[in-house]
């Protein structure tokens, strides 16, 4: 039983580890996406204008 019982805290540890990279990627990636604020108020004002002209 002490075998299995390891077994099972070693898939734990093993879970969890995959968890975390997975964790990190996604920070990662929204990060390497993330618009900046600069950006998105340069755009605002040119959307209202295109509707407005419609």
């Amino acid at each position: 039983m002490g075998r299995k019982s390891e077994r099972e805290d070693r898939g734990e540890q093993i879970q969890a580890a995959e968890r975390e990279a997975a964790r990190q990627r996604l920070l990662a990636q929204a990060k390497a996406e993330r618009i900046l604020a600069e950006e998105t108020t340069r755009a605002v004002p040119d959307r209202r204008r295109q509707r407005g002209q419609q």
